[in-house]
């Protein structure tokens, strides 16, 4: 029989592995993390880190028991006020200043912090593109269209991503519904700028994340994770080319 103890701060450094993974922390980031948490909390740590689970062997310091388990992470997305809460939360417990039960309560209110409303998000992703628009050497009129076009992909994204649709088959009808609103603007209004409108309207779904922790990874030694997370990047790419093309047929541009 396994010590209580082993085991439940087993689950809560594999918990924070879990988050730290689907929020969009690099593996380096995720390894430190638990072995300083291991580490504050008396044990010593050998972990297996890969995109889709996390794997966990743990020494008790004093006793020499060792307990290993893992824990699958859900759907990656992106929330870096959990990973800073964490890294902070991390260096709390080397610092002495929480035990195992506060540390487990200090994980639960961690996930519990209300994120950015939807409709703010909708609102300034949509003012990014038109800002991206606009330095990209688009006018008044085409920042508006760049506007209205990632308002409106950004609401079928996330609607899509809600009821748990095919994650490249959601982008690509993101990129689609986007390119459609942009490029009827640019059919029916032809100038030499509007097409900048079309082009940055889908800005918003560049996997930017996923491509910098694919590189960090690689750079890092973690070659396989940088290798999934870049394919991952990759056929988002794909996919929002996809839905851009299908635009252009219709369009006949």
């Amino acid at each position: 029989m396994k010590d209580k103890e082993i085991i439940e701060t087993s689950n809560s450094l594999l918990e924070v592995g879990s988050l730290l993974m689907e929020s969009g922390a690099s593996t380096h980031r995720i390894r430190l993390t638990i072995e300083r948490l291991g580490a504050g909390l008396g044990y010593s740590c050998e972990t297996l880190i890969t995109h889709k689970t996390v794997f966990l062997l743990l020494r008790n310091n004093t006793t020499d028991e060792l307990y290993n388990s893992f824990k699958k992470t859900p759907p990656h997305s992106v929330n870096f006020t959990l990973v800073s809460e964490i890294s902070k939360l991390s260096w709390k417990v080397v610092e002495g200043k929480l035990l195992l039960k506060q540390l487990q309560n200090e994980i639960v209110r961690i996930k519990n912090i209300p994120r950015y409303s939807f409709i703010s998000v909708l609102i300034f992703v949509s003012f990014a593109d038109a800002g991206f628009c606009r330095l990209f050497g688009g006018m008044y009129l085409d920042m508006l269209i760049a506007f209205v076009a990632t308002f409106f992909g950004f609401i079928v994204r996330h609607y899509s991503a809600k009821i748990k649709f095919n994650v490249y088959l959601s982008i690509a009808f993101a990129a689609l519904t986007a390119s459609l609103i942009a490029g009827g603007s640019t059919f029916l209004n032809d100038s030499s700028t509007n097409h900048l409108a079309f082009a940055t309207s889908v800005l918003f779904l560049i996997p930017g994340v996923p491509l910098i922790n694919s590189f960090s990874d690689l750079m890092d030694g973690y070659t396989m994770n940088g290798i999934v997370r870049g394919t991952h990047a990759m056929l988002i790419a794909l996919f929002i080319s996809l839905g851009m093309f299908v635009a252009m047929l219709i369009y006949n541009f």
